[in-house]
């Protein structure tokens, strides 16, 4: 009886105080790899210490294999309130501030200590305050490196020459389309888990992408080639609502930004520790590597960021990177 009175008094009191102090929350994080992925090994323990930073106030579940739709799909859930997030890229959040997709453009970064010097800098937070007001979402790090994304294909390629008649698979933000389109390509957009069937059933000719998510994709089943261009430094950030984040308390807040940096820096190096023994397992599968010539891709691409008008943004860039 004791024990019944006592859960009415604490239903009362959430009801009372809004529920913030007493009513925990959950966030659904989407991400579009699979559970063997050290991003989604690093959203495992942000997960873990969320829920003990805040005391078990805020817990997390995490949705792999894009459960909860594809990325834009989410970017949109968050964008209107909901208790979602996602791990995306800036070139995605280019639609909401122009600016954001430079993180995206082709060889803007050469090491992670660079991203990341440049993520969490004064110029970044002043983006991410913009992205606030212009679509209602919350950057929590923008530290999680996926791995340098490569060209992967049925036939060699060694120029951008060789590219050419190729449809490839590319996120359908701008800055990347017009990056595969530098390259030589014919960009296709589409959603990262139709990638397999798409070049299976010859729908698309390939796609370009970082290591780890073509081994978890098991992509080394239909290409034969995997060209080492690290066109594009896969730096990616855990976005969700700035609604559900304006809801939490300011220590539950803080807990979920330091937790989120903390999980994007252990996840990176584990990404970086782990990409020669991919490489590794899909040689063994029968896929040939190679590194070209850096030089003509990024000849080719440097008028991208005039043509999606990010020069500027790549000056800041430049700028606080010391160049």
């Amino acid at each position: 009886m004791m024990k019944t009175i006592l859960r009415s008094a604490a239903a009362s009191a959430a009801v009372l105080f809004g529920g913030a102090a007493f009513a925990a929350t959950t966030l659904s994080v989407n991400t579009a790899l699979t559970t063997d992925d050290p991003t989604y090994k690093g959203l495992e323990r942000f997960a873990a210490g969320v829920d003990k930073a805040t005391n078990g106030e805020v817990k997390v579940r995490i949705f792999p294999g894009s459960q909860l739709g594809k990325d834009e799909d989410v970017l949109e859930q968050a964008r209107a309130g909901a208790a979602v997030a996602v791990i995306v890229d800036g070139g995605r959040l280019g639609l909401f501030v122009p600016e954001l997709g430079v993180t995206a453009a082709p060889y803007v970064f050469d090491t992670f200590d660079e991203a990341r010097k440049f993520t969490t800098s004064p110029v970044f937070d002043e983006w991410g305050e913009k992205l606030r007001k212009a679509s209602g979402h919350q950057i929590f790090s923008f530290n999680w490196y996926q791995g340098s994304r490569h060209l992967l294909t049925n036939k060699p390629v060694k120029v951008p020459a060789d590219l050419a008649g190729i449809r490839m698979r590319t996120p359908g933000a701008p800055v990347w389309m017009e990056t595969v389109r530098a390259m030589g390509a014919t960009p296709t957009p589409m959603g990262w888990t139709e990638v397999y069937p798409a070049i299976q059933q010859k729908v698309i000719d390939g796609c370009e992408a970082q290591l780890p998510a073509v081994y978890g994709a098991r992509l080394y089943e239909v290409v034969k080639y995997i060209t080492k261009t690290s066109h594009f430094f896969l730096i990616t950030g855990l976005v969700g609502s700035a609604k559900w984040f304006d809801s939490l308390t300011d220590a539950q807040k803080k807990a979920v930004r330091e937790q989120a940096l903390l999980a994007g820096d252990w996840a990176s190096k584990a990404t970086i520790d782990s990409l020669a023994d991919y490489q590794k397992k899909m040689e063994a599968a029968g896929v040939t590597f190679s590194e070209p010539d850096l030089k003509p891709f990024k000849d080719a691409t440097k008028g991208v960021y005039a043509k999606v008008n990010l020069e500027a943004a790549k000056a800041q860039v430049d700028k606080i990177l010391g160049r």
